[in-house]
C-alpha cells in the first residue's frame, strides 16, 4: 500500500493487493486477492473487483450514472476476474430501473478511454479498443471485439463472437458471429477470423456461411419467412442455433442489416 492513497477503513482488500500512489478506495469497495491498482485510480460505490484484475492510472469505477433519473439509490458494479482496465476507463453504477448492477465479466480488456454506462452487462472475454463507448442497458455477449472510437446505442445487444469495426455507430442489435461497421453500422459479413480463433470446425463454418447468406442476402420474401423456413431443419451446430435463438428473442432494438 502507498501512504499517499486514501483507503476507507471499511473497504475490504484481499491478499496481495497492490495499490499505487494517489488512489482512492471508497467505503463499500471490495477488492479481491492479487489485484493491482496503478496510481490515481478511483474506486467508489458498491463495487467488487474480482481476483487478479489490474487497473491503470486515472480509471474511475463506481461513479454515479449519467442518468437524470438516478437519485442516489444503492446500486452496484461487479468486475470479473483477470480483467485489464486501462487508463481513463469509466464504469458507472447501475440504476434501480435497469436492474441495479453494471457487470463486466472475466478476462475482459478495456483499453484507454472505454466508457461502460449504467446497467450494462458485459460477458467474458470481451475486448473494447480505445475510446469505445456504451450507453446504458447494453448487453455484450462473450468473445466480442469492439473497435476503437465506436459508440453503442442504449438497449442494444451485441451477440456472441461478433466484431464491431472501428469508428462505428451501432444503433441496433448485432447478430452473433457477424461483423458490422459504418457510421450507422451495417451488417458486413461473418466474423470468420473470430470463428477460426474459437476453433469451430470447418464443416460448421461452411454450414453457417450458407445459412447466413440465405438469411440476410436472399430476396425470398421476408426475413421472418426465411427464419421460419430454416427452423424446419434441425441443426446440431452451436453457432447456427445461437443465431436463430438470438433473432427470435425479445429485443428493444432492430437488427443490423446489410
Amino acid at each position: 500500500m502507498n501512504s499517499n492513497s486514501v483507503i476507507h477503513k471499511n473497504s475490504k482488500l484481499g491478499k496481495n493487493v497492490k495499490i499505487g500512489p494517489f488512489c482512492y478506495i471508497g467505503e463499500n469497495v471490495i477488492i479481491e486477492d492479487d489485484c493491482k491498482l496503478h496510481s490515481h485510480v478511483v474506486i467508489d460505490g458498491n463495487t467488487v473487483i474480482s481476483r487478479g484484475s489490474e487497473i491503470f492510472s486515472f480509471a474511475t469505477i463506481g461513479s454515479t450514472p449519467q442518468d437524470l433519473k438516478y437519485k442516489g439509490e444503492k446500486t452496484k458494479i461487479f468486475v470479473g476476474q483477470n480483467c485489464k482496465i486501462r487508463e481513463y476507463v469509466t464504469i458507472n453504477l447501475g440504476t434501480l430501473g435497469g436492474g441495479g448492477v453494471t457487470t463486466v465479466g472475466n478476462n475482459c480488456l478495456l483499453m484507454i478511454g472505454t466508457h461502460i454506462a449504467h446497467d450494462c452487462i458485459i460477458n467474458d472475454n470481451v475486448i473494447f479498443a480505445n475510446h469505445s463507448t456504451l450507453a446504458g442497458h447494453v448487453i455484450v455477449e462473450k468473445n466480442v471485439v469492439v473497435g476503437a472510437l465506436s459508440a453503442i446505442h442504449q438497449f442494444s445487444r451485441i451477440g456472441e463472437g461478433s466484431m464491431i469495426g472501428g469508428m462505428s455507430g451501432v444503433t441496433a442489435d448485432v447478430v452473433p458471429f457477424t461483423t458490422v461497421m459504418g457510421n450507422r453500422a451495417k451488417l458486413s459479413g461473418l466474423n470468420l477470423v473470430g470463428l477460426k480463433r474459437s476453433n469451430y470446425e470447418k464443416k460448421e463454418i461452411n454450414e453457417l456461411r450458407k445459412l447466413f447468406k440465405y438469411l440476410f442476402y436472399s430476396t425470398e420474401k421476408t426475413l421472418d419467412y426465411r427464419l421460419k423456413k430454416i427452423k424446419k431443419t434441425k441443426y446440431n451446430y452451436y453457432t447456427i442455433n445461437k443465431i436463430l435463438s438470438f433473432l427470435e428473442s425479445e429485443t428493444k432494438r432492430s437488427f443490423c442489416s446489410p
